[in-house]
């Protein structure tokens, strides 16, 4: 499948919106928002730009958005002002995302945007950059900061070594690493992670400039030798089951299940650390590991935790599956795994971590 012009967030503000469905990305990013902006502040007070480049790559659309732009914005002004600078830096923001993001949607919302910047509205010039961020996407030496939060464990693409030669899946039944799936798909994984993740290190070191930082958000795995954690690895366990029940029902073939397969990896802290060293253009100053708070209210409609993180699922999955399956599976295949997810949880905690990667240009 061509995931450039096909994977996108479900765009608009619907129900399965991905603006109504991205609360626990927020949460995410909210618990670690400090680092971002003290991150930021660093790399101002160190290179005192007139222009500050900021991108955000994988900005999807929603309210998260232009959230952490006001946030990055408001801070560097305090900083500003505290340290008698002449005047505050304009802003050059670079949001950036596949060519079928709904950007549209987050123009719509720059109105409301210039209205809750609390300070004196600065000079901010928004462009978006449509492109994988696997790829050169902005002119050399023209970003300060990088910002990209739940990105980077999407792949660029389904990894080839999950095929035989005439083009079969040989990881039959599951539609990301199980435990039956031969040996040779964790590898495959692994390989195009870290084709993938070379390649955006890569292209960032010819766009930021030196000393330049970037703060990374993504999805991973506590086990470098086991991938098949009670974490995200799990949640494709349950889809993969959910798809299982359909098939049970006569609802779709098994062979066009077998034929689907996720775009996705979790590495490992040690994986991230061993490409960031060897690819050799940034410092990683900081790789922390953490988990959404459990007891927070992540959720606007007061759903059970299992139908909040299927309709996330399914805000993030809804153009991939819909391009395979077609669009009349989708109420029923996320009825069941909410089902699922709530009846797991009942049983036993699952806990998908998050990283936070925060790197130096050298």
């Amino acid at each position: 499948m061509d995931v450039d012009n096909v994977f996108h967030m479900t765009g608009g503000t619907g129900h399965t919106s991905y603006t109504n469905n991205s609360s626990l990305q927020k949460k995410a990013s909210d618990m670690v928002k400090h680092i971002t902006l003290e991150t930021v502040e660093e790399v101002y007070l160190k290179t005192t730009p007139k222009v500050l480049g900021i991108a955000d790559l994988g900005c999807s659309s929603g309210p998260n958005t232009l959230s952490i732009i006001k946030d990055i914005v408001e801070t560097v002004q305090t900083t500003s002002r505290m340290m008698n600078m002449v005047s505050p830096p304009q802003f050059q923001v670079y949001l950036n995302d596949l060519p079928t993001n709904d950007f549209n949607s987050i123009f719509k919302s720059l109105p409301d945007f210039s209205k809750q910047l609390t300070h004196h509205i600065p000079s901010i010039f928004i462009g978006a950059y449509p492109g994988s961020f696997y790829g050169r996407l902005f002119p050399n030496n023209c970003l300060h900061f990088v910002y990209s939060s739940y990105s980077l464990h999407w792949l660029s693409k389904v990894p080839p070594g999950l095929y035989d030669e005439k083009g079969m899946s040989i990881n039959k039944g599951s539609i990301y690493i199980c435990e039956s799936s031969p040996k040779g798909i964790s590898e495959a994984y692994l390989k195009q992670f870290k084709k993938d993740f070379s390649l955006f290190l890569g292209s960032r070191s010819e766009e930021v400039i030196q000393g330049g930082r970037m703060v990374l958000i993504f999805l991973g795995r506590e086990e470098h030798d086991h991938h098949l954690d009670r974490g995200n690895s799990f949640f494709w366990q349950l889809l993969s089951r959910s798809f299982s029940v359909l098939i049970s029902k006569g609802v779709v073939e098994e062979e066009k299940v077998d034929s689907y397969d996720v775009h996705f990896y979790a590495p490992s802290k040690d994986e991230i650390e061993e490409e960031v060293r060897r690819e050799g253009s940034f410092e990683l100053t900081l790789l922390d590991m953490f988990e959404i708070e459990k007891n927070s209210n992540i959720n606007y409609n007061e759903m059970s935790q299992g139908r909040t993180i299927a309709m996330t699922v399914r805000a993030i999955q809804e153009s991939m599956i819909a391009q395979h399956f077609g669009e009349d599976i989708l109420d029923t295949l996320f009825e069941i795994y909410a089902n699922m997810i709530d009846q797991e949880i009942a049983k036993q905690d699952i806990r998908p971590i998050t990283f936070l990667a925060v790197l130096k240009k050298l």
